[in-house]
């Protein structure tokens, strides 16, 4: 399905759905949503963009493999989980830090290194299934 309207309005309705699964993933860890939900979004998009233009030119968007992406989150989803051991947490406690950078307080938190983890992994385990059904085709 490669119509021209298609083609036309796929770049940007692909950024625009990256983009909200970005808002998806950072809003997450507060309200419902989060790394998940923010990958299956963002991994829509770029099945929406493989669709209109071909998987070629979506592997080299992605710049890096898909499985690479996915195995990259698992470990970041792990370490992240292990950190609070470290501290002398139960394993996957939430830690906090308030950094003040240029005299602002920015409440940051492992929970959100592992949305990002679980996002890197939905996103990259779905792109890769994509685009392999869409090679086959």
């Amino acid at each position: 399905m490669s119509t021209l309207i298609f083609r036309t309005i796929a770049p940007y309705l692909s950024a625009l759905m990256v983009l909200f699964s970005v808002f998806v993933l950072l809003r997450g860890h507060n309200e419902p949503g989060g790394g998940f939900i923010g990958g299956l979004i963002a991994a829509s998009a770029l099945a929406i963009y493989g669709i209109a233009y071909g998987v070629d030119v979506v592997r080299r968007a992605l710049w890096v493999d898909p499985n690479a992406l996915a195995g990259f989150g698992l470990f970041m989803a792990a370490v992240d989980g292990l950190s609070a051991i470290l501290a002398g947490k139960p394993l996957l406690t939430g830690l906090w830090f308030v950094p003040v950078i240029f005299g602002v307080e920015i409440p940051l938190s492992t929970v959100l290194v592992f949305d990002v983890g679980v996002y890197f992994v939905v996103v990259g385990s779905l792109a890769s299934i994509a685009l392999a059904l869409e090679e086959s085709d």
